[in-house]
């Protein structure tokens, strides 16, 4: 046996180990998930509940669309600070196209996902050609994105009321229509067709191959020859669309364009793609695991609030997951 032989057997050898290891990610992650629900409807009758299990859905629509746009740059070894308020920005986008201009949707729509592809290129372009830490661009980022939310709309809300059909995007059900007995809001449909468009770039397309590689080993990909800042910043953009699409998903659902309600969100988008088994390292990720953890964000919060634990114990909450998420990465990964 030759050394390509033996060294094409320990690559799909290793290959094998680690599609294990992420598999058994995400059935540690899914069984968690199903314990939750078990002992929030144990603790109140309250929570299994049409109307309440409705309700984490369409919160999990939102965190859900931010946290797949945060795990395609957590892949590439980056960090996005300022998808909450990237999404607060395109939401308030979308209120000054529809509302304050009065276009058609058909208009104002596209609008908010060019203004999300474009703010994500520039973040990009700051990390990729500038040289920037990830952590500081994004971060900058945020502050530059809700500056300009409370800028463009005088700090007031958007409200979307003359815009029909609007309120429909998140909260209308096709599903319901067609099959009453099953009221899924358009908003979770939107979720999972965004969760399967990401997973097919990420697992058959050029992109999601260099995704990948920019995480594992960027400067083996440059040395290969590929133009590793152009798909860097390929990726933060796309990113930025999905923050656009979250964007309309929240304005929809609460019928207006708030300018300061979306700093905080990109902590639970994080904490969702790390307990989804995404490495903080680059490299690994799955769409799959970070609707898990999407879920497990939403249920948490949602069955804290029913047993009236205050707001502050909730985030305590919320940072201690993260905390044990990212040191599960690190037993994972061998490296305690």
């Amino acid at each position: 046996m030759n050394d390509t032989t033996i060294n094409s057997s320990q690559l799909g050898a290793n290959s094998l180990v680690e599609r294990a290891k992420r598999n058994q990610h995400r059935f540690w992650a899914f069984s968690g998930l199903i314990f939750l629900v078990i002992g929030f409807s144990l603790a109140s009758p309250n929570f299994f509940q049409t109307s309440n299990i409705i309700s984490i859905l369409q919160a999990t629509s939102v965190n859900g669309v931010l946290a797949i746009a945060a795990t395609l740059v957590i892949i590439t070894a980056g960090i996005d600070l300022s998808v909450g308020t990237l999404m607060t920005f395109c939401a308030v986008v979308a209120g000054v196209l529809l509302t304050n201009l009065g276009l058609p949707m058909y208009i104002g729509i596209p609008g908010a996902l060019l203004s999300g592809f474009l703010a994500g290129a520039l973040s990009g372009f700051f990390v990729a050609k500038l040289n920037i830490p990830p952590f500081i661009a994004t971060l900058g980022m945020m502050l530059v994105y809700k500056g300009l939310s409370l800028a463009i709309c005088g700090g007031r809300p958007i409200y979307f009321n003359d815009t029909e059909g609007f309120v429909d995007i998140s909260t209308g059900s096709i599903i319901g229509h067609i099959i009453p007995a099953f009221p899924i809001p358009n908003g979770v449909l939107i979720l999972f067709l965004v969760a399967i468009f990401a997973s097919f770039i990420l697992t058959r397309t050029i992109l999601g191959r260099f995704i990948f590689a920019l995480g594992s080993n960027e400067e083996a990909l440059r040395l290969s020859g590929v133009n590793t800042d152009r798909w860097k910043i390929v990726v933060y953009s796309l990113a930025g669309g999905i923050c656009a699409i979250a964007g309309i998903l929240l304005a929809s659902r609460i019928n207006s364009a708030q300018p300061a309600i979306g700093q905080g969100y990109e902590l639970d988008a994080i904490a969702a793609v790390v307990i989804g088994g995404t490495s903080l390292s680059g490299g690994k990720g799955t769409m799959l695991g970070t609707i898990i953890g999407a879920l497990i964000i939403s249920v948490v919060a949602n069955g804290l609030r029913i047993l009236s634990v205050p707001q502050e114990w909730q985030i305590v909450v919320t940072g201690s997951i993260i905390i044990l998420a990212v040191y599960a990465d690190q037993l994972r990964r061998g490296k305690t």
